[in-house]
């Protein structure tokens, strides 16, 4: 078998080769592990980007760095200590090693409840002896003649609990990969995926291994790839980017260094590698390097060793346009040392770097041994300074051994991790010794940047410690020092979802993606429809008031309001749907291209959140949906526009939005207030809607948006579906999915349910933090008059106060009078609230509306676009009267069939009205209703659904069924709740309008049902 050059060689020079040495054995020097765990993701769990350097306990450096006066520019990189962890049996330690992998998995479950199981470290494989030493002793050889004995390569598991600081092996079940040392592993939620490397036998098969750590008993899997793949190699590098695209780059096949890049999508099945081919310049090939992907979908390769075993000091940055192409670029700054057999990691956008070899048999020297490449920056630290050029040796004041904790981290082959805060180095080697010893540190650059009730926290738990208390949830003790790590505040990133149970039949179905999923579960009964049947008086009465300020400001030539019954004209303009189909130009036998059009399935989760259920997926026929039964087809994607630069995605830097997200964006966690105060004040509202009012005062009152897309339909403060909706699907953070895909919103943000102060400002943060790609768009209840009467007004005072509330209810309507009024899709796809009426014939009408606007100083044409409804079904053509009230229209099949003829668009997607699956088709599939909130106010029964745009245009809706009640309350929903009465009543004086599909109710008080 052909191998690594190097192998075998009895000195540290790569260059020296001995051609007769066994092939299992390899060069002290050159089995190198890339610790590229998913933990830099992970740990974007804090919130800002500003490094930290440490000489004494964790709670001495937060006083300090209280009294100090603020840190001008980066911070340098953090000083490491050992932990004394507890290993209770022999076994549990994994002893001295090299060559391994160490991965940072998220916790599982919800702390404080039974089951939870929290942050761990996973070890796996390394080489455990030397050539001509005992595999346990360690006992140093002679310097520069250590060879590694891949005979004494394993294939155990242990685990680290950072919680309890307890080390402890593993026994999973199923079959485990074959012992190898310098291979490659990344966290895909809570499973590790283990690639590559090299064991007695030769190198490894290219086989990716799954451990799936979801159950208190772990379990391994074979996950079958379709098609040709990376092959076998060692030495390479490999992270999941994005939350989603597994990448292996470069190493060694055994013939060579390679500079090839792989990407597998564990969101599309059945899974595949595809061989990239990036633009822009990238890393020569080479083996040895370090991987992480930090937390926005950026993966970082740092240093390396070329073909000609020169150490590498350059990093390359490696990111997906949003057209799908991957582009390379050079990270900037200047490395202050080369380096191979290293180990990196993320911590927000801090990139971690640690020991390495620099050929010859030395290591990178004391204090450059540590470095942090600040990619919000754009410089590298070292434990002294911002680095401006490469060191070359030791500082002047450096002596060897002066500096015992820049001595601890001299070592190559070992592994990094990261959770939250803290960075974990274990093992490794330092002349010609293995290593046991695991060391941390804590980056306090977020501590810097976080509120000030953190920076209490931190203070009380150094008082904590002054008092001999381990404060916070990660406390280490070594025989020097005490160190205590205070709980960092959470920012709310996501890391999608618990991996799919494994199968019964074996392992060729396991589920490696990160996209959340439930068993199918039982839809609910349907039940008041009595209640939804009753229109409300009140809502027709708001809406005749705006009507009729708008009729007596109508211009001549525009469309007359309906005044009776038109429903026996097939269309405006007399004519059959049929004809108003536009014809071939070419003739009727050319080819026309694809484009937009419906999946033939939909993504469903069950109502059940926990169980045996929890974590599985169904997808339903489209055609299996209630009032569903024909399909639809469409067309191909434009060119995308070109995507932003590389190595120029900023981190957040603390500021209102920023806490909003800190605060709400929690998909997994977020559970409704004990106490209903809101937590923002007067000042920081009116700072958020300052800068959001910015970014809408600037967009046009038609966005021209790209696909991918995923669309919103109506949540009406019904925030905790949202999170749901986020956690099952994809949420808005650089840990989510938003470096790949956008997000568009359809309006009716407030109003109905309990959390709409949650809901309009947890957006209206997301617009601030990501403007080009997250979009909202303008809702009927987004108008004062409204949103007076449905409840988000009462609920604006009820938890800020009289005087706050009116003041705060009053600045966010004048912020929704910026809104825009609707969004195209790659020109092809319409989004819309409401609908076109019987005024809007073409797109330009909405496009000439000129904003800020009210629904009193509008025109039909906004009114049209904010109320109307398609007619009940595709038989009914024409215009008639809307329920809604008097002066609205519904539109029908016709109508749409020829706004679409007359914009050539193929589809409209609009939100306004509650419909029982979630979505509804109408005029053949060219025009999609999409509602988003479940059980709306608390009787519909209804599940909610998005819409998922991919990039070759096909629309796939994504549903979640309303929860079950729980076991202690009799409520239906978890929005509501028996002390918040005034919603329930609000809702029982006002009803909703009735869900779309079912049976009206006919009554002889029309008035009461606003009747025309």
């Amino acid at each position: 078998m052909d191998v690594d050059a190097s192998l075998g060689a009895t000195d540290h020079d790569p260059a020296v080769q001995d051609a007769t040495s066994s092939p299992t054995e390899m060069d002290g020097e050159q089995i190198g592990e890339q610790s590229q765990q998913l933990a830099g993701s992970q740990a974007a769990s804090t919130a800002a980007v500003t490094g930290s350097s440490t000489t004494t306990t964790a709670p001495q450096q937060v006083v300090q760095a209280q009294q100090q006066s603020p840190v001008v520019g980066p911070r340098h990189a953090p000083t490491y200590s050992v932990v004394n962890a507890i290993i209770e049996k022999k076994e549990d330690g994994p002893g001295p090693r090299c060559g391994h992998t160490l991965t940072a998995v998220i916790a599982v479950g919800e702390e404080g409840t039974p089951g939870y199981i929290g942050p761990r470290l996973i070890l796996f494989g390394g080489a455990t002896a030397l050539e001509g030493n005992s595999a346990s002793t360690g006992t140093p050889s002679s310097a520069g003649s250590a060879g590694i004995r891949l005979a004494g390569a394993t294939a155990d598991v242990h685990c680290y609990d950072v919680l309890t600081n307890k080390w402890s092996r593993i026994t999973p079940f199923g079959e485990p990969p074959t012992p190898r040392a310098a291979h490659v592993a990344t966290a895909v939620g809570t499973m590790v995926v283990i690639q590559g490397g090299i064991g007695p036998a030769g190198l490894s098969a290219e086989d990716l291994h799954v451990l799936d750590l979801t159950q208190q008993r772990p379990r391994w899997h074979r996950v079958v790839v379709q098609g040709p793949g990376p092959g076998p190699r060692y030495g390479h590098v490999m992270a999941l980017v994005g939350q989603r695209y597994l990448m292996a780059i470069g190493g060694n096949d055994g013939k060579r260094p390679l500079s090839d890049v792989w990407a597998l999508d564990t969101a599309a099945k059945p899974y595949e590698w595809r061989k990239l081919e990036p633009e822009g310049e990238g890393p020569p090939p080479c083996m040895y390097a370090t991987a992480s992907a930090r937390s926005d979908g950026l993966l970082l390769l740092c240093g390396g060793r070329d073909a000609n075993s020169v150490p590498l000091a350059s990093a390359y940055g490696l990111a997906k346009h949003r057209d799908g192409r991957w582009e390379w670029a050079i990270a900037p700054g200047v490395s202050p040392s080369p380096r191979y057999q290293h180990a990196a990691v993320f911590v927000n956008a801090r990139l971690h770097v640690s020991g390495g070899a620099l050929g010859g048999g030395r290591m990178v020297e004391d204090s450059s041994s540590v470095a942090v490449l600040d990619t919000a920056a754009g410089v590298w630290c070292d434990t002294k300074s911002v680095v401006t050029s490469p060191r070359t040796g030791r500082y002047s004041a450096d002596a060897a051994g002066g500096d015992a904790a820049v001595e601890l981290t001299r070592r190559c082959r070992h592994a990094a991790a990261a959770v939250s805060d803290l960075i974990f180095i274990y093992g490794g080697l330092r002349g010609g010794v293995l290593l046991d010893d695991l060391l941390v540190a804590e980056d306090l650059a977020a501590a810097e940047t976080t509120s000030a009730a953190s920076h209490a926290a931190a203070v009380a738990a150094a008082s904590n410690a002054q008092a001999g208390r381990v404060p916070g949830r990660y406390g280490f003790i070594d025989e020097r020092t005490r160190q205590t790590m205070p709980e960092a505040a959470p920012d709310g990133a996501v890391v999608l979802g618990n991996p799919v149970a494994p199968p019964v039949n074996g392992d060729m179905y396991t589920d490696i993606s990160t996209e959340n999923a439930m068993l199918p579960g039982p839809r609910r009964m349907n039940k008041g429809v009595e209640y939804l049947v009753e229109a409300s008086a009140a809502e027709a009465e708001a809406i005749s008031a705006t009507l009729a300020a708008a009729k007596a400001r109508q211009v001549n030539g525009e469309v007359e309001l309906p005044d009776r019954d038109r429903g026996a004209e097939a269309t405006p303009s007399g004519k059959q749907i049929s004809t108003l189909i536009k014809p071939d130009s070419a003739g009727s036998n050319s080819i026309v291209p694809a484009g937009v059009r419906l999946h033939h399935r939909a993504v469903v989760v069950a109502a059940e959140t926990g169980g045996a259920l929890g974590g599985m997926v169904r997808q339903l026929s489209i055609d299996q949906f209630e009032n569903e039964g024909r399909r639809v087809s469409y067309g191909t994607p434009e060119s995308a526009t070109a995507a932003r630069k590389l190595l120029d995605r900023q981190m957040s830097i603390n500021s209102v939005p920023k806490k909003v997200v800190v605060h709400l964006l929690k998909p997994r966690g977020w559970k409704p207030p004990v106490r209903r105060q809101f937590f923002l004040d007067c000042n920081e509202i009116a700072d958020l809607c300052d800068s959001a009012e910015r970014i809408f005062s600037s967009e046009p009152s038609v966005l021209q948006l790209k696909a991918p897309i995923k669309i919103f339909g109506d949540l009406h403060g019904q925030f905790g579906d949202l999170m749901r909706l986020f956690d099952e699907y994809g949420s808005p953070s650089t840990a989510g999915d938003i470096a790949y895909i956008d997000y568009l919103f359809l309006g009716d943000y407030v109003d109905r349910g309990q959390h709409s102060l949650e809901t309009i400002t947890l957006l209206l943060a997301l617009k601030v933090e990501y403007p080009n790609n997250v979009h909202l768009i303008r809702g009927n209840h987004e108008a004062a008059d409204i949103n007076a009467l449905f409840g988000f007004r009462i609920e604006c005072i009820e938890r800020m106060g009289e005087r706050d509330g009116i003041w705060v209810w009053h600045r966010i309507n004048r912020l929704f009078n910026w809104l825009p009024l609707a969004a195209l899709i790659e020109k092809k796809i319409i989004c819309m609230h409401g609908g076109i009426g019987r005024s809007i014939n073409h797109v330009e009408q909405i496009e000439s509306l000129q904003r800020p606007i009210t629904m009193e100083a509008g025109s039909i044409v906004l009114m049209d676009l904010l109320w109307s409804d398609p007619t009940e079904n595709d038989s009914v053509e024409g215009l008639r009267p809307n329920a809604r009230g008097p002066g609205l229209v519904t539109f029908g099949p016709d109508r749409v069939m020829e706004f679409c003829n007359n914009n050539d668009l193929q589809l409209i997607v609009r939100a306004h009205e509650c419909v029982m699956d979630g979505f509804e088709r109408f005029a053949q599939g060219h025009l999609i209703t999409l509602f988003s909130a479940t059980n709306y106010c608390g009787t519909a029964n209804n599940a909610g659904a998005i819409l998922v745009l991919g990039r070759d245009l096909v629309v796939v809706p994504k549903l979640i069924h309303p929860l079950p009640p729980a076991i202690s309350s009799p409520e239906a929903s978890p929005e509501r709740h028996i002390e918040d009465t005034w919603m329930q009543e609000l809702n029982a004086n006002r009803p909703p309008t009735p869900t779309r599909g079912r049976p009206q109710v006919m009554t002889n008080d029309r008035g009461a049902l606003a009747w025309i």
